[in-house]
């Protein structure tokens, strides 16, 4: 089971294995108050993608397209989460405001057709 939730909200028990999957480290959150697991920064938009998209809702569908190209060249990190998606639960956590339009939307959809592209 994957989930996504804001590094904002606090930590639950229920949230299982949690991975940020942001290149930058959230303002105002100590490593201890995030609980992560891992931080894969490898597994987030490059800068130049991130600056361009900047969460613009009009810009989503392209910068998903974007994105998942971006993705080909991890195909390792994306099955050893997905493995760990299969035996329990996955949180992907992120720092954007916008909950529908963020990068972790679009690696938990990834990560759940088990493929790229």
């Amino acid at each position: 089971m994957i989930r996504l939730k804001r590094i904002y909200d606090e930590a639950a028990a229920q949230d299982g294995v949690r991975v940020l999957v942001d290149r930058l480290w959230p303002r105002g959150i100590s490593k201890d108050k995030a609980h992560l697991d891992r931080w894969e920064k490898e597994l987030a938009p490059s800068d130049e993608l991130r600056h361009w998209f900047g969460h613009d809702p009009e810009k989503w569908q392209e910068f998903r397209a974007r994105y998942r190209k971006e993705l080909e060249g991890q195909g390792t990190l994306i099955e050893e989460l997905a493995a760990l998606a299969a035996g329990k639960t996955l949180t992907l956590l992120y720092a954007a405001k916008d909950e529908e339009h963020n990068n972790a939307v679009v690696l938990k959809e990834i990560l759940e057709d088990s493929s790229i592209g």
